[in-house]
């Protein structure tokens, strides 16, 4: 790989990581400046020649919208400025839960961004646990599709608990789980949720045995912690020795961290995909640069991406 050959960027939000990155890399991080405007508007600009070069844009597109807005703008760039290719690194795809039309007159939001990204110009996307494995064919470009589950899998092993059970909050990340309980060998327990409304959970029962294990939820994002922690205190009223929860996105917005810091569980893991700002001792945060970096050197390298993945 030449370290002539390929320039990383940093959105704004995602400054934080995109260091790390470059730090595993080995290599700076590329120069560019975002101008704001008085009335909330702002220009992109590259600060060093990217012509005939492959750029990674680091970005997640959680909200606010700016930051979707931020990385179309930072692809527009690279396009206009001859960039040879353009990967845009996004370790968090917002709008990933709208991804079907699951009533009358809906927006499917996960489909409309993947478009737009398409338009400004984009030759790759690398990204990490998608809300549903099939939005990668809402993209008409590849899609490398990282899993979580490489830094997480490590820590659950080096927990060394006894009678672990894994379990899931509810039947849609049923299929994560397995993959979870079958790479460690041990029992899978579901949990079926109804709901009033989004991020309002009406009813939810457990299907399996928890009695006397410790018990670690597995799910792929927690926005209010609502389904999370509600999850955990089934499963200490029906006989669990201790609770713990993964998810590899921190969305944490409202009143979860209140709700994880007054809850059941003993501790709840996400990734660095996006800032976690607040303070709450029970949450803790593994990094994904590594792996974020090691895919960018395949991608330079055309090597297999897949070949790193645990499960």
């Amino acid at each position: 790989m030449s370290d002539n050959n390929f320039l990383v960027f940093s959105g704004t939000a995602t400054q934080y990581l995109t260091t790390k990155i470059c730090a595993s890399l080995g290599v700076p991080q590329g120069q560019i400046n975002i101008t704001h405007f008085a009335d909330g508007e702002f220009g992109v600009s590259y600060e060093e020649s990217i012509r005939g070069r492959d750029v990674f844009l680091v970005q997640s597109t959680f909200p606010n919208s700016d930051n979707l807005m931020e990385l179309l703008l930072m692809i527009d760039a690279a396009k206009r400025a001859s960039a040879r290719t353009i990967n845009a690194v996004i370790p968090y795809f917002g709008w990933a839960r709208q991804d079907r039309k699951d009533k009358p007159r809906v927006a499917i939001g996960a489909k409309l961004v993947a478009d737009m990204l398409s338009v400004a110009g984009v030759n790759r996307v690398i990204t990490m646990d998608l809300h549903a494995d099939q939005e990668q064919g809402f993209f008409d470009v590849p899609v490398d599709h990282l899993y979580a589950s490489s830094v997480m899998l490590p820590y659950i092993q080096s927990l060394n608990l006894e009678n672990l059970v894994i379990a899931t909050p509810d039947v849609g990340g049923s299929k994560r789980a397995s993959a979870y309980s079958k790479f460690l060998g041990c029992p899978l327990v579901l949990c079926n949720k109804t709901r009033r409304r989004p991020n309002e959970v009406a009813t939810m029962q457990i299907i399996g045995d928890v009695t006397d294990a410790n018990v670690i939820l597995i799910d792929d994002m927690v926005d209010t912690a609502g389904t999370i922690t509600k999850a955990a205190e089934l499963m200490i009223e029906n006989g669990a020795r201790s609770v713990r929860a993964i998810a590899s996105h921190c969305v944490m917005s409202g009143p979860a961290s209140e709700r994880v810091q007054q809850s059941h569980l003993e501790e709840i893991v996400f990734t660095d995909s996006i800032p976690y700002t607040n303070r709450c001792a029970k949450v803790k945060q593994l990094s994904i640069a590594d792996l974020i970096a090691e895919t960018i050197r395949r991608v330079e390298d055309n090597q297999s991406i897949s070949s790193q993945y645990l499960i």
